[in-house]
């Protein structure tokens, strides 16, 4: 019989031989997985869906090809003209690099369906880290080429007034310059965040997208990427517009008087009851304070404010990453959401893109002979659980001048601007 100590040393030879057998069967294994992934996606360019089925619709279904992307032909190939000098990549000896065209398809599809990296992976034959490089290098490219002419806040009087012309013509609110809300974005938190990104009203971790809107549904300006532990009216004190509308530094019309009034009152936002009464800012009355012409005052404003609602109502929805938690950590996510931002008011302003990514029957309407809403498709939905709405805080004390504004307008709702249904909403 063997001595004790060559007993256990035997024991430990022969554990170790095992150990050591069972970790070459599973390198083995894990060897001949990575060569079957690597295997499926070196075969990109003959059966991946941007060779395949993209070029099939394109050539064989063009509905369904518009469909797939949202937008059509001229329009993916302007974005792409666009894009091109931004996520263009050379070949190398290794492999031939991914198109500017199919980097672009990827993204679209990204944006429009929020298919998870996996997914995309095997649609496009295109490993999951290079999918995740290409979300974020294009939605980079994207904002970088479309924000100087499709997401630039007025700089000029004439540019103010070519708003506010809108904001009359279409909904009857004169001198509004915009429509404000804002969105908690729940994203992916960041590995040890601790409470910074936590704590919005519904104990999500999120991210506060802060809009104006005009009047044609198109973003203004937006502020993404406040934590969201900021309560809701305190991100709009906190952004560059608020500050340069308090400071005077945006260019916006002098104060002047509604028609047919004598007094002059300011240029205004419109929001609702998260944000704090300004000069500048006008909100419902409370319901606690309601009379026939404050009540007009709430449904004309409401009106106005509509055009808010529709433009993040059709962002979730033809913009489909919305729907579900964003897993990129916030930073991340900041570019994604600029670049839809920016890409929703492209198609906004394309003649063929348009009708494409809003149809007429997705935002609401209105029969102006009895006033009655018919609610766009997009409300039928159930709320985009990445989408979350701001909780209303905002304090109900304000300034006299304020006070005085909001009154101007209600009186002139009431009298000079009234319209033939509100009364109704009496």
């Amino acid at each position: 019989m063997l001595p004790t100590r060559k007993r256990k040393a035997l024991c430990a030879f022969i554990l170790l031989d095992h150990l050591e057998n069972e970790l070459e069967e599973e390198t083995v294994k894990r060897q001949k997985k990575q060569f079957w992934v690597r295997s499926c996606l070196l075969k990109g360019q003959e059966k991946g869906c941007f060779h395949t089925l993209l070029d099939e619709l394109h050539h064989e279904d063009p509905t369904q090809y518009r469909s797939w992307l949202h937008l059509d032909e001229d329009c993916f190939k302007q974005l792409l003209d666009m894009v091109t000098p931004l996520i263009k990549r050379e070949d190398t000896v290794m492999r031939e690099a991914i198109s500017p065209a199919e980097r672009l398809a990827v993204i679209l599809c990204y944006l429009a369906t929020g298919k998870t990296f996996s997914s995309l992976s095997y649609s496009f034959r295109i490993s999951r880290q290079a999918i995740s490089e290409i979300v974020l290098e294009v939605c980079k490219a994207i904002y970088t080429v479309l924000k100087g002419n499709f997401l630039k806040i007025p700089s000029t009087e004439e540019e103010w007034h070519t708003i506010t012309k809108r904001f009359e013509d279409v909904w009857q609110f004169p001198k509004c310059i915009g429509a404000l809300d804002g969105k908690h974005v729940v994203v992916q938190s960041p590995d040890n965040s601790g409470s910074y990104y936590h704590h919005n009203y519904k104990g999500t971790d999120s991210i506060v997208l802060m809009a104006l809107v005009d009047a044609d549904l198109q973003f203004i300006y937006v502020d993404v990427g406040t934590n969201g532990r900021v309560s809701d009216g305190g991100v709009w004190n906190k952004t560059i517009l608020c500050q340069a509308l308090m400071g005077n530094k945006l260019h916006i019309p002098p104060p002047s008087p509604l028609p047919g009034r004598i007094k002059p009152v300011p240029f205004v936002v419109v929001a609702d009851a998260a944000f704090s009464l300004k000069n500048h800012l006008m909100k419902p009355y409370p319901e606690n304070q309601l009379n026939p012409e404050s009540r007009v005052f709430n449904y004309r404003l409401s009106r106005a404010r509509r055009c808010v609602e529709n433009a993040f109502g059709v962002l979730a929805n033809r913009m489909r990453v919305f729907r579900a938690p964003i897993a990129f950590s916030p930073k991340k996510v900041e570019h994604i959401v600029l670049a839809s931002t920016a890409l929703h008011n492209f198609l906004r302003r394309q003649k063929t893109g348009r009708a494409l990514y809003t149809p007429a029957t997705l935002t609401d309407r209105e029969d102006l002979g009895t006033g009655d809403v018919l609610p766009g498709q997009w409300r039928g939905e159930p709320a985009p659980s990445s989408m979350v709405q701001l909780r209303g805080t905002g304090s109900n004390s304000y300034a006299t001048n304020a006070k005085a504004v909001r009154e101007e307008y209600r009186d002139y709702f009431s009298t000079n601007g009234a319209v033939s249904w509100q009364q109704m909403f009496h």
